[in-house]
């Protein structure tokens, strides 16, 4: 994968090394309770959680890789908004550029706490994508992931998940997920995020050429991701079985199958997976 130009997105929040998890994330239950107890007993609770708070110090190698994980992030941020302020322009109406939060091991959401265990997700409730760069790692060293166009494709996703609330996608899924067994919500969750796959492969259709340059290695890459992340393969590492019921993401070949028809066809009209069941078969 190769940058043309690689213009750096401004909509960027950047609360690493804020502190922004809260004393539970740092020092942890019990350095909190000592705390408490040293105040109400008259002393400095700063020096216990500064004792229990984990060392910060990085090495300049570390710094400069998650420099470098910043920039490419702003950079497939800013290629992101090219495309989707393009696409929608071209049907009349006006693209609202999400703000996308970098944070170290927790932060606040709109949607609640942000974790590095829940990965990188969108929050419709503020509008904004929250990201750990310490994913791209696990996505490097536990699902076996190579290549940054996969990264690329991680945050695509959830800018996919945008232009569904942009397009009032996501607002009617949630007025109808109350009139709805658990299930069938299940279900409904799965088709949002093969969507959210599809308007990714859009992304990387349009911005070929113009912002980025792919090569076939680039595309196995971003496959190799969906493949990884569906909700079977991951099933089956941690139960052990699979459960089809319980998927929310859909299977890998489903999200394999979206991502390649949006990639292919870069048409935003093509991708009502709500309504389409050409990908029954990858059940």
């Amino acid at each position: 994968m190769r940058w043309l130009g690689g213009r750096e997105s401004d909509n960027v929040e950047d609360r690493r090394g804020s502190g922004g998890g809260g004393l539970l994330v740092g020092g942890g239950i019990g350095s909190v309770v000592i705390a408490v107890i040293v105040m109400l007993l008259g002393g400095d609770p700063t020096e216990v959680l500064n004792q229990a708070a984990p060392s910060q110090a990085t090495s300049p190698a570390d710094q400069q890789a998650e420099g470098e994980a910043a920039s490419f992030t702003r950079k497939t941020l800013a290629s992101t908004e090219d495309v989707w302020t393009k696409v929608f322009a071209d049907q009349g109406s006006q693209y609202r550029k999400p703000t996308l939060v970098m944070f170290d091991r927790a932060t606040t959401s709109g949607c609640g706490t942000a974790s590095e265990a829940s990965g990188p997700f969108y929050c419709p409730a503020d509008q904004k994508v929250y990201i750990d760069l310490s994913f791209y790692d696990e996505l490097r060293d536990r699902f076996k992931v190579p290549g940054d166009f996969a990264m690329s494709y991680v945050i695509a996703h959830e800018i996919g998940h945008h232009v569904q609330k942009q397009l009032g996608i996501m607002d009617k899924v949630d007025g109808m997920r109350g009139q709805l067994s658990e299930r069938e919500q299940n279900k409904l969750s799965v088709r949002l995020e093969l969507q959210a796959d599809f308007f990714a492969g859009v992304w990387a259709n349009k911005a070929q050429g113009k912002t980025i340059e792919l090569d076939k290695n680039d595309i196995e890459s971003a496959l190799t991701a969906a493949n990884a992340i569906g909700d079977d393969r991951i099933q089956q590492e941690t139960r052990g079985t699979v459960v089809p019921d319980a998927f929310t993401h859909g299977t890998s070949a489903q999200r394999v199958y979206w991502f390649s028809k949006g990639f292919k066809t870069g048409d935003i009209n093509q991708g009502d997976t709500f309504n389409s069941r050409e990908d029954a078969n990858l059940q």
